[in-house]
């Protein structure tokens, strides 16, 4: 073996292994803590950005601001946001809230710019200070001050809202905002009535529906989770007809999981709902919803007894329940008053302003309207044989006074002829002028309020400064009827109701038989008596009061979801027109016809019948004057029906946020 190759052995190649291993171990160590370093740093950079992306969604999702004055509400609840990800403002850790707008660069890139005043889009910044590795640790034990042993980690997330189309939003009716003993008792006997069952509401289980709010796109998710239907279609959940109670308990669970109700309102939807029996309504009837609109367009709030109001109507046009309705009308006695819904309303309407102002009355139309209601008030009259100087009256009345065959023929009543009364001087059977006045009669009042409605027209968006909202609104065209209305056709169909005259005096003739030459009395056979035959005096009105148009603009309409800007066309003149009507009856006459009905009616002069009215007519006007504010304040104003003006309510918002999004 030559000298050099004896340290090419075995033992020598083992050594350079082993040197090699080491290095190798050593730089994989070296490897490993750089990764779980570098890891480590990762996640809590992600953690901390999950939480500022979060933070910033709900601080733009729940419309927070940065206003001045202690009210920010941006900052309150992205540093909510953050707690619930673990991450509290603490030595080491910040959070910068800043509110503003987002604009596009020349170059394509989204800036955000602060501005206190905006919130089309909300900043969260966040830091935090961590350890910053295992080795530099470890180095700066050797060599202080060298390698800081902490990292400060920053994570920015800027939210904002996608903008939508802009969006209007109308209601219509009345709106209570107090409810006492009275109003509470005869809401129970209406809306119970109109639904088929009974209802025990306590004043403060309305007063609670009256103070709740709901949020409709709130609502309307829950109830087609409820009813099992798909999230998101309206268009098929507002045509399914659904039952009262299901919508009554999906309005409960909407405003518990809300929290921002009293156990008040709560107990009034459950008193509600133990009367409301299987009736079956569309929402789709008293909201409409523009075809292809978003989600956007439903996050409004309704009142919970408005919305409640219109199910029932939409419920009593439908079931063809007659409501017998508490009134206290002077005199009122022994009479009755009976209302239904016969068209039922449209309470509130959503959409796209644009596509309505193109066309106001087409398919895409924002139109809301109110119920058309009938009511029917028949009235006992007292006996008229005790009315102090009727009987002399009517005797002393040209037109059916005097009891002469000849003087009737001569006024034209054409009784038996002229001839025959001449005769009946001489003596004979003839047929003579038997006058009754009616021992006992009802008379009807119907009173019937169509629709009043309101549509969308225009609308300006140009500016916040300046945005508007313009509609037309119709009254409702009021028909008023007096007379004899028979009550089985009174409420069967939309078509108008037919009125006949209410006979209060029979002019007819009796067959009688007189001595010759008049000498001694005259014999009459009650048999022989044909009502009516000479015609009589009745009682007929039959008007309307025509509907009337207002063009309205409603400048810096609320955004929607907020208090709506509520404008009260008044219509007093209807109200006055009908009360002049109801305190003006006249009593009227008619001609014969030679049956039991009244003829048409009898040109007179108005001295001819003086005396009847002075008598007569002023009963009836005492009878009836009282009649019509009742109906006003206590029926068609619980039912959210004014005839004296129409409240129409509008929200504008010309740019609606949509779904939260991160954009920076």
């Amino acid at each position: 073996m030559s000298p050099r190759s004896q340290f090419n052995g075995r033992v020598r190649q083992r050594g350079a292994i082993g040197l090699t291993a080491a290095l190798t171990l050593g730089l994989a160590l070296v490897c490993m803590v750089l990764v779980v370093d570098s890891g480590r740093l990762y996640m809590e950079q992600r953690r901390l950005q999950r939480v500022v992306d979060v933070a910033a969604l709900e601080a733009i999702s729940r419309g927070g601001d940065c206003l001045p004055g202690g009210n920010a509400t941006a900052n309150s609840y992205a540093t909510a946001s953050a707690a619930r990800n673990s991450f509290t403002v603490e030595q080491g850790t910040t959070l910068t809230v800043t509110c503003g707008t987002v604009q596009t660069g020349g170059d394509n890139l989204r800036v955000f710019s602060a501005q206190a005043s905006k919130k089309e889009a909300i900043s969260v910044v966040a830091t935090r200070v961590v350890p910053t590795s295992v080795a530099a640790a470890l180095y700066a034990m050797f060599s202080p001050g060298s390698v800081s042993p902490t990292t400060l980690l920053r994570a920015t997330a800027v939210g904002a809202s996608t903008i939508l189309p802009p969006q209007a939003q109308l209601t219509i009716g009345t709106t209570l905002v107090t409810i006492d003993a009275s109003k509470s008792a005869a809401l129970n006997a209406i809306w119970g009535g109109m639904l088929g069952g009974n209802l025990n509401l306590s004043v403060a289980g309305w007063q609670g529906l009256v103070d709740s709010n709901i949020n409709l796109l709130g609502y309307l998710n829950q109830l087609a989770l409820d009813i099992s239907l798909d999230a998101g279609n309206y268009t098929q959940l507002l045509g399914k007809n659904i039952k009262i109670g299901q919508l009554i308990d999906t309005a409960i669970t909407v405003l518990t999981k809300g929290g921002t109700t009293t156990s008040v309102a709560v107990d009034g939807l459950l008193g509600l709902k133990a009367g409301v029996g299987s009736t079956e309504v569309a929402l789709g009837q008293l909201l409409q919803l523009q075809t292809g609109a978003t989600s956007a367009a439903l996050n409004a709030n309704l009142q919970v007894f408005q919305l409640l109001e219109a199910v029932v109507q939409v419920a009593n046009s439908q079931n063809a329940l007659v409501v017998s309705a508490p009134l206290n009308i002077p005199g009122l006695v022994n009479g009755s008053v009976k209302t239904r819904v016969i068209e039922p309303p449209q309470l509130s309407a959503l959409g796209n302003p644009v596509l309505a102002k193109a066309d106001p009355m087409g398919p895409n139309r924002i139109y809301v309207k109110t119920a058309q209601v009938r009511t029917l008030i028949s009235l006992n009259l007292p006996v008229l044989s005790n009315v102090a100087g009727l009987a002399s009256a009517i005797v002393s009345t040209p037109l059916v006074g005097g009891l002469t065959d000849t003087l009737n023929n001569l006024l034209h009543l054409n009784i038996a002829g002229t001839l025959n009364s001449l005769l009946c001087t001489l003596g004979g059977t003839c047929q003579r002028t038997h006058l009754q006045i009616l021992p006992t009669s009802r008379i009807d009042i119907l009173l019937e309020a169509a629709a009043a409605d309101s549509h969308v027209t225009d609308f300006n968006c140009l500016s916040d400064a300046s945005r508007s909202l313009t509609t037309q609104t119709n009254s409702s065209l009021v028909k008023l009827k007096v007379g004899k209305i028979d009550p089985a056709n009174a409420f069967s169909s939309a078509t108008d109701v037919t009125v006949e005259p209410l006979a209060l005096i029979d002019v007819g003739v009796i067959t009688c038989t007189i001595p010759l030459l008049g000498l001694g009395a005259a014999t009459c056979d009650l048999n022989s008596r044909k009502p009516f035959y000479g015609g009589g005096l009745g009682v007929k009105v039959d008007t309307s009061v025509a509907s009337t148009q207002n063009i309205h603009t409603y400048n810096q309409p609320p955004e929607i979801k907020q208090t709506p800007l509520t404008y009260s066309f008044g219509t007093q003149g209807v109200v006055n027109s009908l009360k002049g009507t109801l305190s003006g009856v006249q009593v009227q006459a008619y001609k014969p016809t030679g049956s039991s009905l009244l003829g048409g009616l009898l040109t007179t002069t108005a001295d001819v019948l003086a005396s009847v009215n002075n008598t007569l007519g002023v009963v009836i006007d005492n009878l009836l004057s009282p009649v019509l504010d009742p109906i006003l304040d206590s029926l068609l104003n619980l039912l959210g029906i004014t005839l004296n003006k129409v409240d129409v309510g509008a929200n504008l918002s010309c740019r609606p946020a949509g779904q939260p999004t991160l954009v920076i």
